[in-house]
């Protein structure tokens, strides 16, 4: 199939910045033409942090929808002017928006993202895509996790069992079987970066611990890894997902609270041990896969090591070597399921989200 130029914009739950990729897709190849990443400005984050643990009103939601798509418009602006590529050249957008609340399982379902899609038209003159969760929960999904199809599209390879993870905000993985491409699964298995960073922000004033050099300085606390490890997620079977709506600094709070002083460095080593358990605990059991990695999570150098010990001896390695940097996969997983759209494609993964059915996600709005 021929190959048309698609903008991916990611913000994801570690709200720190949103990643824009300028791509050609086709079926299963993606070339990058043009990636950037545009920050939030620090009053922004705490902004978006205190939205997300129900501290805002409707009037400062809606003024962060309306920032938050001028942001989306300009990072698409950004990633088109680092190529050759003009507007009429690209295909569509799609959009994730920033996830500020997420409830598959209250007892109205609703993930909330802002970052208004019709600021992002106006800006680009682009078909922009947006709003995909929402349809797989009205067929009774989680609307999440959303990438395992794109995984499944893009790095699934007959014959070879892969499993992709994905460090973000929240850690979830995609289970790629070699021998039968209809049975892929995949969840959210919990922290990821969101406890790690929260607690360095705390302690620190530091918005994340680089290359994981603070949580080294510690060591794990098994009283209290244990006692978060208790946390009924972990036990929940798929399809699951969660946010940061769950696991926040009020959750390390809580949990410290049962516990004699820890020394902070320990907390931040006992939470990188955290997200490599549950990571390491949840994933399918099959002695000949090969793991990929991708998401932020990779920079952390620390965690990286000790997701490659946890895993032993299934070998772990960057999603780089099967094609596609880490930094980059969600974004441009976004950017393919706006082609998905358009082309009047299903997105999700019935068998991951937990829909009734295939569903062409997404809300359209034309130039």
């Amino acid at each position: 199939m021929e190959s048309k130029a698609y903008i991916g914009l990611m913000s994801g739950t570690s709200m720190d910045g949103i990643d824009a990729v300028l791509v050609s897709l086709s079926d299963r190849s993606a070339n990058l033409h043009s990636t950037c990443t545009l920050p939030y400005p620090d009053e922004l984050r705490l902004r978006l942090e205190r939205v997300s643990q129900n501290h805002g009103t409707p009037d400062e939601i809606g003024e962060l929808d309306h920032v938050l798509g001028g942001l989306f418009g300009e990072a698409a602006e950004r990633v088109l002017e680092g190529s050759s590529y003009s507007a009429k050249n690209v295909a569509g957008i799609g959009s994730h928006g920033q996830t500020v609340r997420h409830q598959p399982k209250s007892q109205a379902p609703f993930s909330m993202q802002l970052g208004d899609p019709n600021l992002i038209v106006e800006r680009t003159g682009i078909t922009t895509v947006a709003d995909f969760r929402r349809r797989d929960m009205a067929a009774g999904g989680q609307g999440a996790p959303l990438v395992p199809a794109f995984h499944r599209a893009f790095f699934g390879k007959m014959g070879v069992d892969r499993c992709i993870i994905n460090l973000g905000g929240i850690a979830n993985f995609s289970w790629l079987p070699g021998n039968d491409p209809e049975a892929v699964c995949g969840f959210d298995t919990g922290p990821g970066n969101a406890l790690i960073d929260a607690w360095c922000l705390h302690q620190t004033g530091r918005h994340y611990d680089e290359n994981g050099r603070w949580a080294a300085e510690g060591t794990v606390n098994n009283a209290l890894l244990n006692d978060m490890l208790s946390d009924g997620y972990f036990l929940q079977p798929s399809p699951k997902s969660t946010g940061k709506e769950r696991f926040n600094l009020e959750w390390i709070r809580t949990v410290l609270a049962r516990h004699e002083e820890v020394l902070p460095a320990d907390v931040q080593r006992t939470l990188l041990e955290l997200t490599v358990v549950t990571i390491a605990q949840q994933l399918p059991n099959s002695s000949g896969m090969r793991i990929y990695v991708c998401g932020g999570g990779v920079k952390n150098t620390h965690l990286f090591n000790e997701l490659v010990r946890a895993c032993a001896p299934i070998p772990v390695h960057s999603t780089e070597e099967i094609g596609l940097d880490p930094q980059w996969v969600e974004a441009t997983a976004f950017a393919w399921l706006a082609r998905q759209t358009l082309l009047r494609q299903p997105g999700n993964l019935p068998k991951v989200t937990g829909a009734d059915g295939s569903r062409i996600l997404g809300a359209v709005y034309w130039p």
